[in-house]
């Protein structure tokens, strides 16, 4: 990789994790830290009750999220798997005469398409659920049911039919797991409690950071308030960038990637006709 967009994309995923609470948490913690210094007031609390009230939790929600997201993934793959199969099976299960004249790879390709982007505009920035979307993406359900059972006027048989079912049983089921993440998001209150003391340690610690003036001299004794407000709100951020794997604003957040679906097609359309 290019050494200017390698340390571009470094810079990208930098901004979006150092923003404004960032800043001004940094800025607090240092003014506390400056006034508990200039009065006296210092104190050597216990280090351990960092990892204990804030780390863990953190870290914990973090990987939550995380886990959330890569359920996502694999629920997003097996409805494009499943639209694929359904494809598959509309050119090659029916029967060889109808080969010529057989109109349902096109219309199952449309509707998948048609499916994705709908599943597309249904999560994008969606902080709850969009009923109205949410109805349009059950609408392209109930054209593939409608589709699969006209696939027996080409030839294909009641169990091959059955099995097509499933398939778009398995992406409805898929849909639904998706839509859960957005439903469901990782606990409420262990994300408020870690709020509480990410956005209040750095302040509260101001005389154990004046504490530390003693040890050091003190442009380097400022430099623990600005390393422990960056850590910790950067992890906050990290958190909230993950709980909406949706939402296009993270680094790690889901694409559907509709025009590389539409490609897969177009290739899976020029080998055929290679084949064949």
């Amino acid at each position: 990789m290019n050494s200017k967009v390698y340390v571009g994309k470094l810079y990208s995923s930098l901004i979006k994790i150092i923003n404004y609470k960032t800043i001004t948490i940094t800025f607090l913690s240092l003014g506390a830290t400056y006034i508990c210094h200039h009065f006296g007031y210092t104190a050597d609390f216990p280090q351990a009750l960092i990892a204990t009230a804030i780390v863990f939790p953190i870290v914990f929600s973090i990987n939550s999220a995380y886990q959330r997201r890569e359920a996502a993934l694999k629920s997003l793959a097996q409805i494009k798997s499943g639209g694929l199969c359904i494809y598959y099976a509309a050119r090659d299960w029916g029967d060889p005469k109808f080969d010529q004249n057989n109109p349902f790879p096109e219309r199952v390709k449309s509707l998948c398409l048609e499916l994705l982007m709908d599943i597309e505009l249904f999560f994008i920035a969606q902080e709850e659920i969009d009923t109205q979307r949410e109805q349009v993406v059950y609408s392209r359900f109930s054209d593939f049911s409608k589709l699969i059972r006209e696939m027996r006027t080409v030839g294909i048989t009641p169990s091959e039919i059955s099995r097509l079912s499933q398939y778009l049983n398995k992406m409805i089921m898929c849909f639904e797991e998706m839509k859960l993440i957005i439903s469901y998001p990782t606990p409420i209150t262990l994300r408020a409690y870690s709020k509480v003391f990410i956005f209040s340690f750095p302040i509260i610690y101001g005389p154990f950071f004046a504490h530390t003036f003693k040890d050091y001299t003190n442009g380097l004794s400022y430099v623990l308030p600005i390393l422990y407000s960056f850590v910790l709100v950067s992890l906050d951020n990290i958190q909230e960038h993950l709980e909406n794997p949706y939402d296009q604003l993270g680094e790690d957040d889901i694409r559907i990637e509709v025009k590389e679906y539409m490609k897969l097609f177009v290739d899976q359309e020029k080998s055929w006709d290679i084949s064949a």
